[in-house]
């Protein structure tokens, strides 16, 4: 970390509050961000080898955005709950089996991007947060959505390429909720249960890749109810 273009990073970050040390094999957190200013406000350290994220980043208060994606990553620590200005995390293609409780207080979450990691149950922590508008859990190892989605106050929840035999029909209770993908699971027709179609504000529900065709998909009760809101939103946008 002792070359001229780093220090530059350094320098910049100071004066911007925006520090990208990316793509740089670094291994564990440089010894600068120890005594580093709290005047972030970006940091992104993606495309390293950090096999933890380490407690130190608790001393950046005024976090706005984290970028640790593409790291090693397996364990996020519970201080992250002290950022409680984070607005996005992107944590996506690392070693993650779980998330941390404490993010139930960065309530200012608008966007948390978790796909292509290891986590086995749906992360229920992110029902406590009201601003999160997107959730992309994409490529892990979920099996079930849980009752407790019925929370979720996202407009679009990703969960393409998972393991997922069961979803809660309470997602149709999902406030919000517009987009659901569900696509390249193990969901069986009898999973999409008919209040998702009849009740639901989800107007664009992906589910190709499961085992079961798309005349069973058409022929399901309340897929004529879907395909009208699915139809309304398509004539907004053309």
């Amino acid at each position: 970390m002792g070359n001229k273009q780093v220090k530059q990073h350094f320098e910049t970050a100071k004066k911007t509050g925006v520090l990208k040390i990316s793509l740089l094999r670094l291994d564990e957190f440089p010894s600068a961000l120890k005594t580093f200013p709290n005047v972030l406000k970006t940091l992104d350290i993606s495309e390293n080898r950090f096999t933890v994220l380490p407690d130190d980043i608790a001393k950046f208060t005024i976090l706005k955005h984290l970028n640790a994606s593409g790291n090693k990553i397996a364990i996020v620590p519970e201080c992250i709950g002290v950022l409680v200005k984070l607005e996005t995390l992107n944590m996506m293609n690392n070693l993650l089996t779980t998330v941390p409780r404490s993010l139930s207080s960065c309530t200012h979450l608008k966007q948390v991007i978790l796909s292509n990691n290891q986590i086995n149950a749906f992360p229920v922590v992110f029902c406590e947060l009201k601003q999160l508008d997107l959730l992309d859990l994409s490529r892990n190892k979920i099996t079930e959505v849980p009752p407790e989605v019925k929370s979720l106050q996202v407009t679009e929840l990703n969960l393409n390429q998972n393991q997922i035999t069961i979803v809660a029909e309470d997602i149709a209770d999902c406030a919000k909720l517009k987009t659901l993908r569900l696509e390249e699971n193990c969901l069986q027709i009898s999973a999409i249960h008919p209040r998702i179609l009849i009740e639901s504000k989800i107007c664009n529900l992906c589910v190709d890749g499961n085992l079961f065709n798309s005349k069973q998909f058409n022929d399901l009760q309340g897929y004529d109810v879907y395909m009208e809101r699915y139809t309304a939103v398509r004539k907004k946008i053309s």
